[in-house]
């Protein structure tokens, strides 16, 4: 079997493809041949060593395949099942991979493997943004920051679905057009342009209801200036590195403020949440509600080229890591 190892945290050139033993699944566990696997800045994270990782590791975090062995003790899962995982530590990238059987999501019939590895840990995270930190719904004016992003695609279209309306920021004018065929009312450069300012005049100085943050130290100050009165900062990543500690007297000069740093592993915990949102996100992509947009697709051995144009924005949706690619 082929995977994707990191022997020493570094660079996106720690990404190494090695041949390896066919993994056999222990007590709840299943074994998975991995369709596709997901590239999410976690993995950027625990490859370069800013989340602690024991070495050697099997890189990726999410993805979905078909079940090839099973435990004695699994019950509710059989050989030729299709499923779907996020938030596992480590083991995506590779042709198969174990996953504990309680935390995987059956893929319905009419969602193609590669979608569910695209959107479960994206889609998941923009679920709970929407239905649990922040209740959305018409109404509302939301802030979206990289709105053309795997996630910002998808909880604008979620957003939308709602009838929320939506300003998302973007790089470029290519990713802008992105961000409204998603649903995005507006879209504001924030290479270009005071985002602060442009939500102002777009909302007669009210300023949004909640903004959501996963650029963090480029756009953090600009998002809380653009909240209306009592309005919520959702920090949801730090692609342009974490922002400076805040003051909380700031958060009651700028209007009675709420600021929260949520994350996925919080609300899928335990096997009923993990369920309930897995199985609303791959609903919604077979109701055409969601549409899953991937942005690249590599072979295990480019597999640090897909960090590398992640982390160097040069990415629109997700990116995802093929095994069968390159055989």
């Amino acid at each position: 079997m082929r995977a994707v190892v990191v022997e020493q945290q570094g660079g996106p050139e720690a990404l190494v493809v090695i041949e390896t033993g066919t993994p056999e699944p222990g007590p709840g566990q299943v074994r998975i041949d991995v369709a596709a696997a997901g590239v999410n800045f976690l993995d950027c994270y625990q490859r370069s060593g800013k989340y602690a990782m024991d070495t050697p590791f099997i890189a990726g975090s999410e993805g979905s395949g078909t079940v090839s062995a099973v435990a004695p003790d699994v019950t509710d899962l059989s050989i030729g099942d299709r499923v779907a995982w996020a938030m596992e530590t480590g083991g995506g990238y590779a042709e198969q991979v174990l996953v504990a059987a309680d935390r995987t999501v059956l893929v319905p019939e009419s969602v193609e493997l590669e979608e569910a590895a695209a959107v479960m840990l994206q889609g998941m995270t923009a679920h709970y943004l929407c239905e649990s930190t922040f209740v959305a719904h018409s109404g509302h004016v939301a802030l979206v920051h990289a709105a053309a992003g795997g996630l910002g695609l998808l909880l604008t279209q979620m957003l939308a679905h709602k009838g929320v309306r939506v300003i998302g920021t973007t790089s470029s004018e290519e990713k802008a057009r992105l961000a409204r065929a998603a649903g995005a009312d507006e879209v504001l450069l924030y290479d270009g342009e005071d985002i602060a300012v442009g939500v102002r005049a777009l909302t007669a100085e009210r300023g949004v209801d909640v903004v959501f943050d996963g650029v963090g130290k480029t756009t953090f100050e600009a998002g809380l200036d653009s909240l209306a009165r009592r309005g919520l900062m959702v920090l949801i990543g730090a692609a342009s590195g974490s922002p400076p500690p805040v003051d909380p007297q700031t958060l009651n000069k700028k209007g009675s403020l709420f600021l929260t740093r949520p994350t996925l592993a919080h609300h899928i915990s335990d096997r009923a949440e993990l369920l309930e949102r897995g199985t609303a996100v791959l609903a919604q992509v077979a109701s055409g509600i969601l549409q899953v947009r991937v942005g690249g697709r590599y072979a295990l051995a480019d597999a640090h080229r897909a960090h590398e144009d992640l982390e160097g924005r040069r990415t629109t949706g997700k990116l995802l890591v093929v095994p069968s690619m390159g055989i």
